[in-house]
């Protein structure tokens, strides 16, 4: 992930609901039509109907929304920014019900145009089966399915040839109403409706003989196909982005507050629930909002929110995530987040955001889609004049041009890519594996050197402090607990892991109260803390080359050799004691190393530590000494990745603290584990929710599992074009056959992206290996 450049004036970003958008052509239409807008860019998204508008903060939403109502689409603003839960609640509700109504709209248009169709095509298909007047039957069925079946179609072209533009509902409505009147003149003028007539069905166009031929059979045939193939594109698209709609129906909708005075309870919308207060989780109910543990103990499922599928036990003290099920005794809970500000929010946000980028495959078949649906009506007018001007039959050259128009299908091309990214990023979430957009994909995808961080990443960063060893000599408790007590004082203002883990031991030893204050505390990433406590200066820093007493240097040798993490305490510019923290790789560290390389990347530890922890801990991962880097500072791990990427790498750095945050935007490719601290996750391009990382061989597979499926989609959008208009041209389809292959297309396109919903990444059985490790990293 690189750097963005500067920004030439401030902009702000408005999301907006689109309607009316049934193909590539359209979204091509409201994208030129907010860019008409000074300064504004959108990226609109065929599969959710939605529009990502950047835009001057001059123009307001509805400026928004009459751009691209002139475009001739609907659009709804957002929910006002601050509007309480519940109103956004209704509005989702609302939305919601609006596509069930619609959805059986249309599932009762298609099965009356159906009911009306089906004596149409077998009169029409079987000439055994015409009786006397029968082609007038067939007339007087056909009349609604042209007219009150194909309206939606006829409305969109018409406000479309009122905005001089064209789309997919052009051609539908064009070959529609063409082989419509073509059949009502052979009625009335061309003989076919003399009673007694029969009429054979051929496949391909045929000349006609003493009458003109009669096509009701591809004016009804056409409508049935577009509107069946609509119906499943829409329910599959549905399918596509259940998993995003599942994380909006995971929070809780009511809450039991507990009064801590009186400790009476009462139940409120989640929407009323405020930091700081505390509330009830009985078992089997979910974690209203994300909040920490103040009394009870049990195992809550976060299976729903970050797919980790053993329990968590917690208790006092420990985190409790917004949504997750309580598995086992009551919990009392203090919010420590609500609204937009919990987890789950923020997985739903970054899910979303996803989806309104474009991948660049995209933006090539949206360019093409932008004059497809011109260049096939200009062919068809060719084709009419070619057939004609060769001698053929009036009857042949009109069905070869209807032919031609309801064959074409910029559907495909619009679907192909924004169904596979819906499908996968749902699933990623599912899987805990979140990407800020298509662009992470792609990125992913190509990436063959993988930069890690060690604390936090690849061992769990939970530390706890294993010795401490005071200039005097471990044998001196008072010189020991003095040195804690100063050690404990300065890290109080740290929010390094390392920091956290000093501050925790130094109470439980000492007491609650024993840390004195620090005054002018400085924070230096990558090399330790420093303050004034109690008059004194007091520093505790990453040991460097200085040569230290004897005592100090033989317990900093032996904190390396248990591949601990030493840091050395300082007083007024004087040693006086070593710390020794111990941290512990994670479970699937050493399996995670192995996939990634056996996938092809190159895995490469980057950490603060010196030398003789790092080359303990990448022994135990398998990683070459040469790919070892120890006492990196923030500033080293970005050069590191500079010096890979000037090597030809494509690099991925993975992080969870802010020393990573310079390395993460410089990479190619940055993923922070989901603990991390917000900078870690804001400078990231993909997060692993549930701190798993072995997720990052998942991500690695599902990008390229998404990309083969957009590629194949794409193969086939443009093949199927590429083959079925000569076809069409050189009169080798019919219109009702061409119709059908229409529909076919588009559902095949968003059926193989369905099948992402159901991916899994295989992992190899469980490897033993794991030990201690420790780092400030």
């Amino acid at each position: 992930m690189t750097a963005p450049g500067p920004v030439a004036a401030a902009t702000t970003t408005t999301d907006l609901v689109v309607g009316g958008m049934t193909c590539a052509a359209c979204v091509n239409r409201v994208e030129k039509g907010l860019a008409r807008l000074e300064g504004v860019a959108a990226v609109v998204n065929l599969a959710t109907g939605t529009a990502r508008v950047t835009h001057p903060p001059t123009y307001t939403v509805p400026d928004l929304i009459a751009a691209v109502e002139r475009s001739g689409f609907t659009a709804e603003p957002p929910a006002p920014p601050g509007a309480a839960e519940e109103a956004e609640a209704v509005r989702r509700e609302r939305r919601d019900q609006e596509a069930a109504a619609e959805d059986a709209a249309q599932r009762r248009r298609l099965w009356i145009t159906v009911a009306l169709s089906v004596p149409v095509l077998a009169l029409s298909m079987v000439p055994a089966l015409q009786f006397d007047n029968w082609q007038w039957l067939c007339f007087a069925l056909t009349g609604p399915v042209v007219f009150w079946s194909t309206w939606p179609c006829h409305v969109k072209a018409v406000r479309g040839l009122r905005h001089a533009a064209s789309t997919m509902d052009t051609l539908v409505s064009l070959g529609t109403i063409a082989a419509f009147a073509w059949s009502t003149y052979a009625l009335f003028l061309g003989g076919a409706g003399a009673p007694g007539m029969t009429m054979p069905f051929s496949l391909l166009p045929s000349p006609s003989t003493e009458v003109a031929h009669v096509y009701l059979e591809a004016a009804v045939a056409v409508p049935v196909f577009v509107l069946t193939g609509r119906y499943l594109e829409a329910r599959a698209k549905r399918g596509t982005g259940a998993a995003l709609r599942s994380l909006a129906e995971l929070a809780a909708k009511d809450v039991a507050v507990r009064c801590e005075r009186t400790g009476r309870e009462r139940r409120i919308p989640v929407e009323q629930l405020r930091v700081g207060q505390v509330f009830v989780v009985r078992p089997g109910e979910k974690v209203a909002t994300d909040g920490v543990v103040v009394e009870g103990g049990s195992a809550l499922d976060l299976s729903l929110v970050t797919g980790e599928s053993d329990p968590v036990e917690v208790g006092p003290g420990s985190p409790a995530v917004g949504a997750a099920v309580n598995a086992g005794g009551l919990l009392l809970v203090r919010a420590t987040a609500v609204g937009e500000d919990t987890r789950l929010a923020r997985i739903t946000r970054l899910v979303t955001d996803a989806l309104a980028g474009k991948a660049r495959a995209q933006r090539v078949a949206d360019r093409v889609a932008g004059v497809f649906v011109p260049a096939v009506l200009a062919l068809a007018v060719t084709v009419l004049g070619f057939w004609l001007g060769a001698g053929a039959d009036a009857q042949v050259a009109v069905t070869v041009a209807v032919s031609v128009l309801v064959v074409a299908c910029p559907c495909a091309l619009g679907l192909a890519t924004p169904t596979a990214l819906l499908a996968a990023t749902g699933r990623g979430a599912q899987l805990g594996i979140l990407v800020k957009g298509p662009h992470a994909l792609e990125t992913l995808r190509g990436v063959d050197a993988v930069v890690l961080d060690k604390t936090g990443t690849l061992t769990t960063g939970r530390l706890k402090v294993t010795g401490v060893t005071p200039l005097s000599g471990a044998h001196r408790d008072d010189d020991r607990r003095e040195a804690l007590r100063l050690a404990g004082a300065v890290e109080q203002g740290s929010g390094h892991p390392l920091g956290r883990a000093v501050v925790a031991y130094a109470r439980r030893t000492l007491g609650e109260d024993a840390l004195p204050p620090v005054a002018d505390f400085v924070s230096t990433t990558g090399v330790g803390v420093a303050g004034r406590v109690d008059g004194r200066y007091v520093e505790v820093r990453a040991p460097g080359d200085e040569v230290l007493p004897e005592s100090l240097a033989g317990a900093l040798a032996a904190a390396e050799e248990a591949a601990h993490t030493p840091v050395l305490v300082r007083v007024d510019g004087t040693a006086q004691a070593v710390i020794a923290l111990g941290d512990t790789l994670r479970p699937g560290a050493y399996r995670a190393v192995e996939r990634l390389r056996r996938l092809g990347l190159r895995p490469v530890l980057a950490t603060g530590d010196r030398d003789a922890t790092a080359r303990a801990v990448a022994a135990d991962l398998g990683i070459p000494e040469a790919d070892v880097h120890a006492r990196c500072t923030p500033e080293g791990k970005a050069a590191l990745v500079a010096e890979l990427r000037s090597e030809g790498h494509r690099v991925a750095v993975i992080g969870d603290g802010v020393n990573d945050t310079v390395a993460l935007a410089g990479a190619d490719l940055g993923i922070a584990m989901g603990g991390g601290t917000d900078a870690a996750i804001g400078a990231a391009d993909v997060t692993l929710v549930r701190e798993d990382v072995e997720a990052v061989a998942d991500s690695v597979l599902l990008a390229r599992r998404t990309l083969g499926t957009i590629r194949t989609n794409l193969v086939w959008a443009f093949g199927y074009n590429a083959v079925t208009l000569p076809l069409a041209a050189t009169g080798w389809l019919n219109p009702m056959v061409a119709s059908a292959a229409m529909s076919v297309s588009s559902v095949v396109v968003v059926t193989n992206s369905l099948r992402l919903r159901g991916w899994q990444p295989r992992r190899p059985a469980p490897a033993a290996r794991r030990r201690t490790a420790g780092a400030r990293a």
